[in-house]
């Protein structure tokens, strides 16, 4: 760990957002669900959340650049208990689907805690989910096509969101609760060490200016 690896990480974590989250529903190409996890970690993504589809697939290394190592994935095991999960946590639900009553993308107030609903890539969100969902978005086009690739979509509506929360301050501190942000700071500074604590029941150390470990606990 370098100082300035450390100073990298630790100013990353402190833009996250933990009340912008994209739920993936039965999305089954792995290189799409990698862009999109991609995509969360540049808009600050704290964690994503899918409802696995069959067969179940898992983001390439290559196409992801690594964003699984900092944007964790959830299951659920089906559209309820994900929708269940999410508002139990204060999220608005928002689905991108262009129907008759979707709004524009970009009226929409993401400031507000969301969760961006994306479906699958040939038939998209499913009827369950767009009967459930708070709101339903639609990407403007011009065009003949009716609908973007769901990752091209997913960046589309993630750095609209971006964008408002940077006018809004949102990116300013961290947000995340302190023991919260010890917690995964220390994760991802020390990735095997941390799965070797964790093993052990052993709690994390401080880590000081530099991201050294201040004790080092017996194991």
């Amino acid at each position: 760990m370098t100082p300035e690896r450390f100073s990298r990480l630790r100013t990353a974590l402190s833009r996250r957002q933990p009340d912008l989250t994209v739920l993936m529903e039965r999305v089954h190409k792995d290189h799409n669900l990698s862009a999109i996890l991609r995509n969360c970690d540049a808009a600050g993504v704290l964690e994503a959340h899918a409802i696995p589809g069959e067969p179940r697939v898992r983001p390439r290394r290559g196409s992801s650049a690594g964003a699984l190592d900092w944007v964790p994935v959830h299951d659920h095991v089906d559209t309820a208990s994900a929708f269940e999960h999410l508002r139990a946590r204060g999220f608005t639900i928002v689905a991108a689907h262009p129907d008759e009553g979707a709004v524009d993308y970009r009226s929409y107030d993401f400031t507000r805690p969301t969760a961006i609903l994306m479906g699958a890539e040939l038939f998209g969100v499913s009827e369950e989910a767009l009967a459930a969902a708070d709101h339903h978005l639609v990407i403007p086009m011009e065009g003949l096509v009716r609908s973007l690739n769901v990752s091209v979509a997913t960046a589309l509506l993630l750095f609209e969101a971006r964008a408002q929360r940077e006018r809004a301050g949102l990116y300013d501190a961290s947000r995340l609760d302190p023991e919260d942000f010890r917690r995964r700071l220390f994760e991802w500074c020390w990735p095997k060490e941390a799965r070797r604590l964790r093993a052990a029941g052993v709690p994390y150390p401080d880590l000081d200016e530099d991201g050294e470990w201040i004790e080092r606990p017996e194991i």
